[in-house]
């Protein structure tokens, strides 16, 4: 089955990240970033018949589809969860377009939204109920996520000779991007590579401006059936390929820790699409840590195995760069809102591709991918959009 030109993303919306909730509810902010996308998308509530959504931690419901339907106003005919960690925002995008390809519906709203709760502990329950994590990493001081990407990063240094300087480049060249984004958390101040290596060391050889900073956010982004698509304010961006892939939630369960599922997800999504990784102009990679986005530049396809330290040292990952990478800043400077981090990666590079990303927009872009990583790896999602 091909998805290839069966739907568009028509129109987004996105909150700016901050730290605290300030009055904001679960419910309050899916309302608001709701009625946003329809505005931009230049829809009507009523003519939204599909519903996608992450469960925020702090409203955890089986029935948050409904309850969100049902205060919005919506009446579907198709509505689901989607729950893959950060791979949950790529995931809705191509089930969506799924749905609507086998006549479902005919326009789906994606949405996530992440209001912390006050409760630390609670966010981690979901990633504590796998048993090969309570019982053969945890009890080690092995506490996920971040003694994962530690190993991982750690092999892939022991494996190919990769160095924290590189890794901490990419930081560096996404917190320059941020500086021209509004809506990021970090927008501020700019970064060097000593100032990502002297910062507090949290699991070795993993330091603080290496990982991203729970926020509170949210974003969206409408599906609609292509046929449909040009009829809104504006340019509609194709979903070209999609692919999909996984097989545990555990690090203990992975063979060779210095490759991920990316490598499969993606293989699937260009063979879709028809394009190959030299065609992409931007790449919007999932970075809840450096490591993760270096192993998705490789596990993509943009370089070899082990050559992502080079890569990375070698090219200019900001907006204006050869290699434009994470061109909102990426969650680690733009914030990560939980499960809803990912669809950061996908309202921008939506927004990319529309043109609409004023100071940091690529020029001449056509073709972005989008890439979702949930878990230590666990579950991943790579979509080719094109405008």
């Amino acid at each position: 089955m091909s998805l290839r030109n069966v739907a568009a993303i028509t129109g987004y919306a996105e909150f700016k990240s901050q730290k605290t909730a300030d009055g904001l509810t679960p419910m309050g902010l899916t309302a608001e970033i709701a009625r946003r996308t329809a505005l931009d998308a230049g829809v009507s509530p009523g003519e939204i018949d599909g519903l996608l959504v992450t469960t925020p931690v702090a409203a955890y419901s089986m029935f948050w589809p409904s309850a969100v339907a049902e205060h919005l106003g919506l009446n579907l005919k198709y509505f689901d969860t989607v729950e893959l960690g950060g791979a949950s925002a790529a995931g809705m995008v191509w089930r969506a377009a799924a749905a609507i390809q086998a006549g479902l519906c005919d326009r789906v709203l994606c949405l996530t939204v992440e209001v912390p709760s006050a409760d630390r502990n609670n966010s981690r329950k979901g990633m504590l109920r796998s048993e090969a994590v309570t019982e053969f990493e945890i009890p080690f001081g092995a506490s996920p996520p971040n003694a994962g990407y530690a190993m991982v990063a750690r092999r892939h240094m022991h494996e190919f000779g990769t160095k924290p300087e590189q890794l901490a480049k990419i930081a560096v060249d996404q917190r320059t991007s941020a500086l021209s984004n509004p809506l990021a958390l970090f927008n501020q101040s700019a970064l060097t590579i000593d100032d990502v290596l002297n910062s507090k060391m949290i699991f070795d050889p993993l330091h603080l401006l290496e990982i991203v900073s729970p926020c509170v956010g949210g974003s969206a982004v409408l599906v609609t059936r292509q046929s449909l698509a040009n009829r809104g304010p504006n340019p509609p961006v194709r979903l070209l390929g999609a692919g999909e892939a996984g097989s545990h939630l555990s690090t203990t369960h992975r063979q060779d820790i210095t490759t991920s599922w990316s490598k499969q997800s993606a293989e699937a999504a260009f063979a879709m699409a028809g394009v190959s990784p030299g065609r992409v102009d931007l790449a919007q990679l999932y970075d809840c840590y450096t490591i993760a986005v270096l192993m998705a530049i490789e596990d993509l396809g943009f370089c070899p195995k082990g050559h992502g330290g080079p890569f990375v040292a070698e090219r200019d990952l900001t907006f204006a760069g050869d290699f434009p990478c994470n061109t909102n800043g990426g969650q680690l400077s733009f914030g990560q809102a939980g499960a809803a981090g990912g669809m950061t990666h996908v309202v921008e590079g939506v927004r990319q591709l529309m043109g609409r990303a004023e100071a940091r927009q690529v020029k001449g872009a056509t073709v972005g991918v989008v890439h979702g990583n949930g878990g230590v790896m666990s579950d991943e999602v790579t979509l080719v959009l094109a405008n």
